[in-house]
């Protein structure tokens, strides 16, 4: 089968998750004829993306987050208003009409669609005839054996409401689950392991005496870098967002700064001690995989899910900003099945072939 992916360009979770995915359908026999990626024009997309993907590669215009001026965290009333504005309205409706042309000139099989608002927008104007499957940790949410009350009523409707719009149209939703449930026929929701590309299986895990970090918000690494000062004795490797910065920096003695490169943050991740993160839901299933113990203080909704979700199965703990010495105690703590994980993933590849080809 012929297969075209949408892709959310915030982060890196849903540009590996497409990579794994990726890997997958060709090792079945399929093809992946072209990738979309929406992203905020304040940044560029990674390399280990860009060089691995294997596909032809556009991006469109899409709807992000607003911190605000050096913040930290999302801010939901204010994200709203800044993509309703006329002119962002129009860059939206220009992202849409993109999407719906390169579905009709590729003529895929399926679409994927990994948790990218304006396919869902997309579907519902130009009535898409072809399938959509739409993937996302974020749906499970929906599911009615799924319990998570860290979210506000406030916080609950605006997922639910962001769900609804990435799904629109959508002919299969796949549930990212940390732990098996069962799938959810009502709403065409099959629960399926994260999606974790195949360098992730190869390496050793390893405890060295480095911690590793990686923020989205630049804001959160002069945190990090306060809290290094402090305790000079314990070494940091950070990755960062962050276009204009060099590949690697230090800052300081012991706080090595480095730019998104994922082959060397799988390394890192494979001989930490501890992972501080703001929670996006591929680098925590990563830890998992690996056995470290992780902080997560989430800057959004998103996060705030997959954080909650992650400390229910003993994989780390949940904080409001990067105060390491909760790492630090936490670490002789760690009480996930790192097992029983490792088994959940390991079928992954056979439900997503499954699900992807039996679309009807």
């Amino acid at each position: 089968m012929r297969y075209l992916f949408i892709v959310q360009g915030e982060g890196r979770g849903h540009l590996t998750q497409a990579l794994a995915l990726a890997q997958m359908l060709r090792r079945a026999g399929h093809e992946v004829v072209e990738v979309l990626v929406g992203k905020n024009p304040n940044r560029v997309l990674p390399a280990f993306f860009t060089e691995k993907i294997d596909a032809p590669l556009r991006t469109f215009d899409s709807p992000s987050f607003d911190y605000g001026k050096g913040g930290k965290k999302g801010r939901l009333t204010k994200t709203i208003i800044a993509n309703t504005t006329p002119k962002r309205l129009a860059r939206w409706r220009k992202s849409v009409n993109l999407l719906a042309k390169r579905i009709e000139k590729t003529a895929p099989d399926a679409v994927v669609n990994f948790y990218e608002m304006l396919t869902g927008v997309s579907s519902l104007m130009h009535r898409f005839r072809t399938p959509v499957v739409s993937i996302g940790h974020q749906f499970l949410v929906e599911h009615p054996d799924f319990h998570n009350r860290s979210l506000t009523d406030q916080g609950q409707f605006a997922l639910r409401l962001n769900n609804m719009l990435c799904s629109l149209g959508t002919t299969k939703t796949l549930a990212l689950s940390l732990y098996p449930l069962k799938d959810f026929y009502r709403e065409r929701m099959a629960v399926v392991p994260p999606l974790l590309r195949s360098e992730v299986f190869t390496l050793e895990p390893s405890t060295g005496d480095y911690l590793l970090g990686y923020v989205l918000n630049p804001a959160y690494a002069d945190e990090l870098r306060v809290w290094q000062r402090r305790n000079p004795e314990q070494r940091i490797h950070l990755f960062w967002d962050k276009k204009d910065a060099p590949e690697t920096s230090e800052p300081q003695p012991g706080f090595t700064l480095h730019r998104l490169d994922d082959r060397l943050f799988l390394e890192l991740m494979a001989g930490c001690a501890g992972y501080a993160t703001t929670a996006g839901f591929e680098s925590v299933a990563e830890a998992m995989w690996l056995g470290k113990p992780a902080l997560m203080i989430p800057a959004h909704l998103e996060q705030q899910i997959n954080a909650e979700d992650a400390a229910g199965v003993g994989a780390g703990i949940v904080a409001d900003g990067f105060d390491l010495d909760k790492l630090l105690d936490f670490i002789p703590q760690y009480g996930a099945d790192t097992e029983a994980f490792r088994r959940w993933v390991s079928r992954g590849e056979e439900l997503f072939v499954r699900h992807l080809t039996t679309l009807v």
